[in-house]
Order: C-alpha cells, then structure tokens, then sequence
C-alpha cells in the first residue's frame, strides 16, 4: 500500500471510515469521523454538512469555526454502536459533503443558501445531519424538511427558548428561528418539545408566548428530577409517528460538559443524560437533525468538540437507523 493511499473499512457495499489499524487517528483527512467525502461515494443514505455561519448570534461569536473543530474532536469515533447495537457505517451509506458556503454579512441571504444547499444534499432521499453555525441555521432546515414531509415535530434540546421575536428589530438570529417557523406553519404544533431550557428570561411573557406557540417544556431541573426514563417517554408520546427534527444547542449542556459556547447557563444537562436521552429515541421517524453552537475559541481540551463529536454520532446512528428500514436496538435503549 502507498503512503498516499487511504485504506478504508468496507462492509456490505458501504464505504466506511478510514481503516485506523493501518492509518493512526491522528492522520487522514479530517472528515467526521473519518467517513468518505460525498464526492468520493456514488451515493449517500446519510449526509453529515457542516454551516460555519454565526452572523446571527447575539452574545460570543465564533460558532462558524465549529464544524472543522467538531470534525477534528470525531476523530475517535469507532464504528459500533454498543448502546444501540448498531453499526451505522455499516448498515447504510454515510458520508461527509464539507461545507456549505453561505454569505456572512447578510443572514437573510445566508439563509436561502443554506435552504438551497440542504434541498440539493437532500433531493435524493438522504438524511441530513448539520454541523453549524449559530442557530439560525435551524430555520432554513426546517424549512428544506417541511417541504419534503410537510409540518414536522420538533424536539429542541437548548438551555433558551429560541422563541423571541426580534432582537434590536432583526427578526432572523440564533434567537428566533422558532419563533419564524411556527409563523411559517412549518412545524407540527402538537408535537413541539424544548428540552433543558433554564436561566433567567426577560419576562414571564416569553413563556406565555411559547406555550401559545405550541411547545412544551422539559427543563434541565424536569430531566433531574424525573429521570432519564419518564423524559424520553413523554417525548416519545409528544411525537408519536410523526416526522421529527432533533435540533441541539449544545449550551444545553452545563458549561462544566460544554464551556465552548456562544450563550453558556449555569445549572444544565451532563453530557451523559444528553446521550442517553437521544438513545431513547431509536425507532422515531428522524428526518433530520443538526448541532449547533459550537464555539471553539471558548473550549478548552476539546471538552465541547467531544460532546458534540458523540452527539452526532448519536444522531447518524439514528438516522442510520431509519434510513435502513430498522430500528436495530430496543426502543427503550435509554434505560437498558
């Protein structure tokens, strides 16, 4: 073999990550968990895109460095999944399709673009995982999403509401894309969750205004007190068969699992309920997901990759999952 060769792990016509007992974690293109590029498979059951976007945020910027940063903390990442018994790599096609491009000056066109790129990546079926990027991001996602299944559930795992109607009169931030979606009747509104929210809020209002939109609250005090089992099972009963997307904020991690972020609350979930959870919903009709809010110049160690390194990983297992015709694991994966 030639030193310029990239040996990859192959199984069931599916090509797989980098064969690291003959190339070192360390080295190799730096793709998500040293998956193909999208250019180098005919095809893809699964796609994983980073949004390196963050004109939208509010407080600490530098969320548009996040997907190269996550990549880079994923290079860990082994292809069995034991919680789930699955293997994802193995079971459908995944691969990595880069970045997308968008404008960071003017969010209203970095919008479009990304709706653009999403429909593209996905026009043939595949699932999408994104990588961003603040979360505005979440908005023109939804929208590629509800355009191909129409108003879709969505579980939202963030310590803020992301409900708000403007901020200084912008009405497309990291702040409001939920907010925008219900009004666009893009999301199924019997089924809207929040998961982790906690903090200090500009007035009693803003969860008026969110109940009013549709959503329910799960707080990051609800998945202490109640436990990982009772949350999944209301999520689980607020979806039913529905389509749903999984969007998460990685500030819904307390900072001590995640100080690599724009908006950083005091009091949130450890790494390990987070991915418990997720594990919780293998057998959902998934259609999508991203993770967002990464801000790599705040991390320290790789502490906030590593989390949302594993949270996706969950995630394209999941979408693995479904987009194989199985759910491969125990519906209550969560709690065994």
């Amino acid at each position: 073999m030639s030193a310029l060769e990239t040996p990859r792990v192959e199984a069931r016509g599916n090509v797989g990550p980098i064969d690291s007992s003959l190339v070192p974690r360390y080295a190799g293109p730096a793709t998500f968990a040293r998956l193909p590029r999208r250019d180098e498979v005919p095809s893809a059951d699964v796609v994983i895109a980073g949004v390196p976007f963050d004109t939208g945020v509010s407080f600490r910027p530098g969320a548009r460095f996040a997907p190269a940063h996550v990549r880079e903390s994923s290079r860990l990442l082994r292809p069995y999944h034991p919680a789930l018994d699955a293997s994802p790599f193995e079971l459908v096609q995944v691969a990595d399709a880069g970045d997308l491009a968008v404008n960071p000056f003017d969010i209203p066109a970095a919008i479009d673009a990304i709706q653009a790129g999403a429909a593209e990546l996905t026009s043939d079926g595949a699932r999408l995982l994104t990588i961003g990027g603040d979360h505005t991001i979440a908005l023109p996602l939804l929208r590629n999403v509800a355009a191909q299944h129409g108003p879709v559930a969505l579980i939202h795992f963030d310590a803020h509401l992301d409900t708000w109607d403007t901020y200084f009169g912008a009405e497309y931030t990291h702040g409001t894309p939920f907010r925008r979606a219900v009004e666009e009747g893009i999301l199924d509104t019997e089924a809207l969750s929040h998961v982790g929210t906690r903090g200090p809020l500009y007035g009693k209002k803003d969860l008026e205004d969110d109940r009013r939109f549709g959503f329910g609250i799960l707080t990051s005090a609800d998945v202490y007190h109640q436990g990982v089992t009772e949350v999944v099972q209301r999520l689980r009963e607020r979806v039913g068969d529905r389509p749903v997307y999984v969007s998460i904020d990685i500030d819904v991690l307390d900072p001590a699992h995640a100080p690599g972020t724009g908006t950083p609350e005091a009091g949130g979930m450890t790494s390990r309920e987070l991915l418990e959870i997720l594990r919780g919903f293998a057998g959902l009709n998934l259609v999508g997901a991203d993770v967002v809010e990464v801000a790599p110049a705040y991390d320290h160690a790789e502490i906030t990759g590593i989390s949302a390194s594993h949270v996706a990983y969950d995630l394209v297992t999941l979408l693995a999952l479904q987009a194989g015709g199985a759910d491969g694991a125990n519906q209550n994966g969560a709690t065994q």
